[in-house]
């Protein structure tokens, strides 16, 4: 996607293998590693998730940097945000992308997430060439849609600024453990 939109968007790749993982520390101070992520995509426009599915969920790699980048912090909250995926199967990451949707909207993370905008590619070993381009004339046409439909997702959540903070102390305060 980043060689493939590089004319209309910059998009930057983050590793989240440094991460170690998560325990909830109770004198919490924010790890250098996770504060990069965080200055990141506090400093985005948007973030495109992608994610791979193993056994129908997304992997634990980005469940446990979700889970450091919504403890203490909250760079996700108000955020545009679109999920693609694959897979090595026919169904193209769909249950993954169900699961990553409901955890980015958490109490927690509060992530804007654009409704109606599955990117599901099946059968991922061989959707791209040696130059990492999408082989799948169809496919590569509906992430052009989807994408420029995300674009303009930005434009118009960036309209809406009268709820962040509010939805920042939100966050901020809650706990499952006093619900």
């Amino acid at each position: 996607m980043a060689q493939h939109f590089e004319e209309k968007a910059t998009i930057e790749l983050l590793e989240i293998n440094q991460l170690p993982v998560f325990n909830k520390p109770e004198n919490y101070t924010v790890l250098p590693e996770v504060q990069e992520l965080v200055d990141k995509i506090e400093a985005a426009d948007g973030v495109v998730i992608a994610t791979p599915e193993y056994d129908h969920s997304p992997t634990a790699a980005l469940n446990n940097a979700l889970a450091w980048l919504s403890y203490g912090v909250y760079p996700f909250v108000d955020k545009p945000v679109m999920v693609v995926g694959a897979s090595y199967g026919t169904l193209g990451s769909s249950r993954a992308q169900l699961q990553l949707l409901q955890i980015l909207e958490a109490p927690e993370l509060q992530a804007r997430t654009m409704p109606s905008s599955e990117f599901l590619l099946g059968n991922s070993l061989q959707a791209f060439d040696q130059d990492g381009n999408l082989v799948y004339e169809d496919k590569a046409e509906q992430l052009d849609g989807i994408f420029e439909d995300f674009l303009i997702f930005i434009e118009i959540i960036q309209q809406l600024p009268h709820s962040k903070e509010a939805m920042v102390k939100a966050a901020k305060n809650f706990n499952w453990e006093n619900i």
